[in-house]
């Protein structure tokens, strides 16, 4: 397999270049025993002992979280005078998805599949500990890092807000982390400062009548026809009564009502998601929509019950954290290597992160040049390997880079901010009550 070329001129990220090509092929083998083994959200059990013996065996000391996930700490303790420590998050769980991708080490449980990358994600993680681990043992290390292999990414409420909760942010002041983009060529990062990613609720209206026949519809409520006007009306008033610059998309995912051509149902139900790239929009969201709801269904003589599910805030990028991933990216890859990333109205909980303290998350090309570019959580995606070394290299800079105290801002500000019109209001971290 073809190596991504590395270029620096900085003693330290030519260590690490130097320590995670020593690493690879371990890598390499760790990363293929997490496919091969894939496990859902909050059922990590395996994966999460896994990645505790190997740590421990590489002279770490891992806690574990309650029922999985781990992290680890690498380097000064936080509670020293004038020591800083910043924050590395892997997410470790895989996805209800038939793997049909053909590979030596597709997944061996039925069903399952590492489809959206996360075991890329964990490997580059677990390889940054080592080479941060190489590093500290040589003295070179001047920061803490605490290594978060976080579980339950794919479900909501997900595994962030727990692993929040049992102190995972304690004495951390910035934190990153790296999501798999398998339409970027590997060797690539996509960056962008505000909202890369968007909130994400969803919602489930159950609207009910009499029934009747469907030659006397004036003698009952029609709630398939009240359905209708929900469907195409909601939508529709969300893009006057939310700000349209906020990226608010509210789409049905289904509808059921009835079974019989000429008879209207006494029920119906419709449930969807809502989208939006802005945290105070996000905010608002709910009441709006349930106003609108009870607005368009109020000539038509139904009753109508909503459950709206709160998910996740926007991953809004502080952007000074980015600066530093993008430093990061340029030092132990290459100078070429940083591109603008467009946002996604994908949901991300590394948004309850940002939510507390300053970081970034960025996207690591996956995609074989000249290859096929996948959808994630596809059952034949195919992620180029040479996206786990580079992972490991940025992450472990990054972590060097956002830690050193003399770094100094004149640095990072010569670089051209990763945005562009559509994100300039959104610049900066947001918090989310």
């Amino acid at each position: 397999m073809q190596t991504i070329p590395a270029t620096t001129d900085s003693a330290v990220a030519r260590r690490i270049n130097a320590v995670v090509a020593a690493l690879e092929p371990e890598l390499l083998e760790v990363r293929r025993h997490l496919h091969a083994h894939p496990e859902p959200a909050r059922m990590e059990h395996g994966t999460t002992n896994y990645l505790a013996n190997r740590l421990r065996a590489a002279g770490l000391e891992p806690r574990l979280l309650e029922g999985t996930g781990l992290v680890v700490n690498i380097g000064a303790d936080p509670r020293q005078p004038g020591r800083r420590r910043v924050g590395l998050r892997g997410d470790i769980d895989a996805l209800p998805v038939t793997e049909t991708s053909g590979l030596p080490f597709a997944s061996v449980k039925e069903g399952f599949a590492h489809a959206c990358g996360h075991d890329i994600h964990t490997t580059a993680l677990y390889g940054a500990a080592l080479a941060l681990k190489a590093l500290d043992d040589a003295g070179d290390l001047a920061v803490g890092v605490r290594c978060i292999f976080q579980p339950a990414e794919e479900v909501q409420p997900g595994g962030a807000e727990s692993a929040i909760n049992q102190g995972v942010l304690d004495g951390v002041e910035q934190i990153y982390a790296l999501h798999c983009d398998p339409k970027l060529d590997v060797g690539k990062v996509g960056s962008r400062i505000g909202a890369i990613t968007a909130a994400s609720d969803t919602l489930t209206v159950t609207v009910t009548g009499e029934g009747g026949h469907t030659s006397r519809p004036h003698l009952t409520g029609d709630v398939v026809f009240a359905l209708g006007q929900l469907i195409t009306q909601l939508p529709a008033i969300l893009g006057r009564r939310l700000d349209p610059r906020a990226g608010a998309n509210l789409t049905w995912g289904s509808v059921h009502a009835g079974k019989a051509s000429n008879a209207i149902p006494a029920s119906g139900t419709v449930s969807g998601t809502l989208r939006c790239l802005d945290g105070r929009v996000w905010q608002r969201a709910a009441k709006v929509v349930q106003d609108a709801t009870e607005q368009v269904l109020a000539p038509y003589g139904v009753d109508a019950e909503m459950t709206y599910v709160r998910g996740i805030p926007p991953v809004v990028n502080e952007e000074r954290s980015v600066r530093i991933i993008d430093a990061a990216a340029k030092d132990v890859i290459g100078p070429d290597t940083v591109v603008l990333t467009e946002q996604s109205l994908g949901g991300e909980d590394f948004a309850w992160y940002l939510t507390r303290i300053p970081g970034a998350l960025v996207r690591l090309g996956t995609r074989t040049p000249g290859g096929p570019a996948y959808d994630l959580h596809r059952g034949d995606i195919i992620f180029d390997e040479r996206a786990i070394g580079i992972g490991t290299r940025l992450l472990a800079r990054t972590a060097v880079l956002a830690g050193d105290g003399s770094l100094e801002h004149a640095r990072l500000g010569r670089r051209p901010p990763l945005s562009d019109d559509s994100v300039a209001r959104s610049t900066g971290r947001e918090t989310v009550s």
